[in-house]
């Protein structure tokens, strides 16, 4: 249903566009004729992603750079780097953090490894996009990638959960402060996709997760295409009017009672042995 050039003429900038979910928006913007700017910590795993896009795609314009969404300096630096080539026209804040935990246990560092990034991060870098639309007079699209538990919570993830609940606070804020500016700036919460940085996270060894037909209406988990599709529309011209919004995107999950917390069910009957043995691992 999309027209091959529906992002045409457009730049767009996708965080943690190495790998996973990020890697497949980004491939699906390129397909759309859009213009790619990945960045991540790891720049090995920046480039390889960008010899297959450029490959894939000769035709279009792939950077990588390399941040650390952390540090405010070099989000800045990141960002006067692209702005002095070309400037944005979408961001997608998709670069996150995750690991399983009991919350009492957790140090101020691992509550910091995962809010610096997720929530400090995401806003250094939409606010600093968002300071030079704004003095340019340029019109533009921020998308940001959630969580269900940034809508229901979840136990055992609750810096995840805490950061992303507070981009989605920010999207619906700056949806309504940067509107008159023709900036728009919506969320996607996506369900079960799954890539094998998630897996090897929030599945250590002894944990069984339920099967996708006992959690999940439409009994399967998502393809990444899927997502990107939506992730496309919501950028693009067809979604003009569309700002503040967060689309799920879960075959149905939230819905389902209980399902919500479904996942992290079985880590409430583990004793402080086996938390143990995980932190070890």
């Amino acid at each position: 249903m999309f027209a091959p050039d529906l992002l045409a003429g457009r730049r767009a900038l996708v965080t943690g566009g190495g790998t996973g979910l990020g890697r497949a928006i980004g491939q699906r913007y390129l397909e759309l004729g859009a213009d790619l700017v990945i960045c991540g910590r790891r720049t090995a795993v920046l480039d390889e992603t960008a010899t297959t896009f450029r490959d894939a795609h000769p035709a279009a314009r792939v950077d990588t750079i390399g941040c650390d969404l952390r540090d405010p300096a070099q989000v800045e630096a990141m960002l006067d780097a692209i702005w002095r080539d070309r400037p944005l026209d979408i961001l997608v804040n998709n670069a996150a953090g995750n690991f399983l935990a009991q919350s009492h246990r957790l140090s101020h560092r691992a509550l910091d490894a995962v809010l610096g990034v997720v929530l400090h991060g995401t806003a250094y870098v939409t606010l600093g996009c968002g300071r030079r639309w704004i003095e340019e007079g340029r019109s533009a699209s921020v998308l940001s990638v959630l969580t269900l538990s940034a809508l229901s919570g979840a136990a055992f993830t609750v810096p995840s959960a805490m950061a992303k609940a507070g981009v989605l606070a920010m999207t619906r804020s700056l949806a309504v402060e940067w509107g008159r500016h023709g900036i728009r700036l919506n969320a996607v919460a996506p369900g079960a996709f799954p890539t094998p940085g998630a897996a090897a996270g929030l599945t250590p060894p002894g944990l069984v997760k339920p099967m996708p037909a006992d959690t999940i209406p439409m009994a399967r988990v998502g393809e990444h295409r899927e997502l990107a599709d939506v992730c496309a529309f919501l950028v693009s011209d067809l979604a003009a009017y569309l700002t503040g919004d967060c689309t799920v995107v879960d075959g149905g999950k939230r819905w389902l009672s209980g399902a919500a917390q479904s996942d992290t069910a079985a880590l409430l009957g583990f004793d402080d042995a086996w938390w143990d043995g995980l932190r070890a691992r």
